[in-house]
């Protein structure tokens, strides 16, 4: 498993554990507004919505908290306005780092991100400095005690999947965006069960880091990832593994 891979498989874990905390559901209620702004509330027919509200069940987020922030997002109840914004740039050993964000002020959430880089030795840089080293997939994973390999293997791969990787206890599907539901869809119609899914940035190359600058590196990851404007976080970081689960402990 790569570094990057361990780390977001160890943090869905923990965010699941502090859902209570309320969060993740802020979070989710964040997409899910924004995701039914722009491209309706029928989830049937917007996979951005699907996806989100599908991420709110695994959560275990009350149907009416789902309801409210899709009413809130094609303003039919009133609430907050937030708006997309990415940020790119490198932390410690020239890491490359993608975040994704949803806002309602843009200029505090580029300052606070911009202090957070520095603190743990990165820096903020242009749009498009690190993009290109990223491509987006839709990323599922399914328990191994669920399903042999083989079997999955061919449910996968008519639905149109990319790539079926072998974990310690995952089976880890990749898929292109446009075979992300249908890959799905067919898990489900296989009652295959899924342990996670969903979109994200896959990095095209990966640069080792060790010691304390990886050390350096997982804090800059965990506090831009605590950042209450931040949805997803990804870098092309390659760290062992034990000294992520070290650090994760």
């Amino acid at each position: 498993m790569s570094g990057h891979s361990k780390w977001h498989s160890i943090r869905h874990k923990k965010a699941a554990a502090d859902s209570k905390r309320g969060k993740i559901f802020t979070r989710l209620i964040k997409e899910i507004s924004v995701a039914a702004r722009l491209g309706g509330g029928d989830a049937d027919a917007n996979p951005r919505l699907r996806t989100a509200v599908q991420a709110a069940k695994d959560a275990n987020m009350p149907h009416d908290n789902v309801k409210r922030a899709i009413l809130k997002g094609i303003g039919e109840l009133p609430g907050q306005s937030y708006e997309e914004s990415t940020y790119e740039g490198y932390g410690p050993g020239g890491v490359a780092v993608f975040i994704e964000a949803l806002t309602d002020n843009k200029n505090r959430t580029v300052a606070e991100i911009r202090h957070t880089f520095s603190k743990y030795g990165g820096n903020l840089g242009e749009n498009g400095s690190v993009q290109w080293m990223f491509e987006k997939k839709g990323y599922i994973t399914v328990p191994k005690q669920g399903v042999s390999e083989d079997r999955l293997f061919e449910i996968v791969l008519e639905a149109g999947a990319e790539d079926l990787q072998s974990e310690s206890d995952m089976f880890e599907v990749y898929t292109s965006l446009e075979a992300f539901e249908s890959v799905k869809q067919a898990l489900a119609n296989a009652s295959v069960e899924v342990d996670h899914s969903s979109l994200t940035m896959i990095p095209q190359n990966e640069v080792s880091v060790t010691g304390k600058t990886a050390h350096q590196m997982l804090n800059l990851m965990e506090f831009l990832e605590e950042h209450e404007d931040v949805q997803n976080v990804y870098a092309n970081f390659d760290i062992d593994d034990k000294e992520i689960e070290a650090f994760a402990s």
